[in-house]
């Protein structure tokens, strides 16, 4: 026979299965979000009354992630909103964790990549970029400043003016003026489409993150018993790219290409 304690596990368990599967409509979502904006808005006019201030960011910050979470809804716009109110709540390792996933899905955005900028310049680490990877970011400018969707666009339209260029020197002869415009869309088609090929592998394949605890002591292996790799603890903020991970802990690389191992809780991905 079954005893009352057995059957109050069961009711929260259900309860609690129930709670993990709810999702939020599309009118519920909508409802949401008209309600964070406008306690963000208040928030912004509540500057000389900070504790009011910081508590309407709070609930601005829980309702943008409940849409998240329960709507299932990612846009650009929903993270670059919760990162604002991430960075004026002084969280700087949750608004540049929001920025970055924002401008995972729309990195063309200036608002994105301008706010990105300042929240970064708001951290205690400054990691320097290798010389190396700033000569490439210049190069290959469009690989790095442009959206995945922008690339594919010019692609197409680079291929459609490569085949009329063609047709119409089949049609009425080669002329200089054709073949300046066929051979440049030719190279902006092989340059826009590798970099599609490059972004699409490398963003299935690679996985990065923020720290987002106020510092965590990087050890050259993944247990406590191993020596710090630097000299001073990695504060919130700090980005990296994920080389490994094992229960409990992440092989990180930096933008200076030092490796080290952080606890998981530690850090979140983007």
């Amino acid at each position: 026979m079954i005893n009352k304690k057995t059957i109050l596990i069961i009711v929260i368990a259900l309860a609690a299965a129930s709670a993990l599967n709810a999702q939020l409509s599309d009118d519920q979502a909508f409802i949401l979000f008209d309600k964070a904006n406008q306690s963000f808005r208040q928030a912004n006019e509540s500057s000389g009354d900070p504790l009011k201030a910081q508590t309407l960011y709070e609930t601005s910050i829980l309702s943008y992630s409940r849409i998240i979470a329960e709507a299932h809804i990612e846009n650009p716009k929903l993270y670059y909103n919760l990162a604002n109110a991430y960075l004026l709540s002084n969280d700087i390792a949750k608004a540049i964790l929001n920025y970055r996933r924002a401008e995972k899905l729309d990195s063309a955005n200036a608002d994105i990549q301008k706010n990105l900028a300042f929240a970064r310049s708001r951290r205690i680490d400054t990691v320097t970029i290798k010389t190396e990877k700033r000569v490439l970011q210049t190069l290959f400018f469009w690989h790095y400043d442009f959206s995945l969707k922008a690339m594919f666009v010019t692609s197409c339209i680079s291929f459609a003016i490569v085949c009329l260029s063609l047709t119409a020197m089949l049609w009425l002869g080669r002329s200089a003026a054709a073949n300046v415009i066929c051979t440049v869309t030719v190279i902006l088609l092989i340059c826009c489409l590798t970099s599609v090929i490059v972004t699409s592998v490398g963003a299935a394949n690679d996985i990065s993150g923020v720290i987002t605890a106020y510092e965590v002591v990087a050890r050259q292996g993944d247990s406590l018993n191993y020596p710090p790799s630097f000299k001073e603890p990695l504060h919130a903020g700090t980005e990296f790219e994920v080389i490994e991970s094992r229960p409990g802990w992440l092989h990180i690389k930096l933008f200076d290409s030092s490796d080290a191992w952080i606890p998981d809780t530690t850090a979140d991905l983007i």
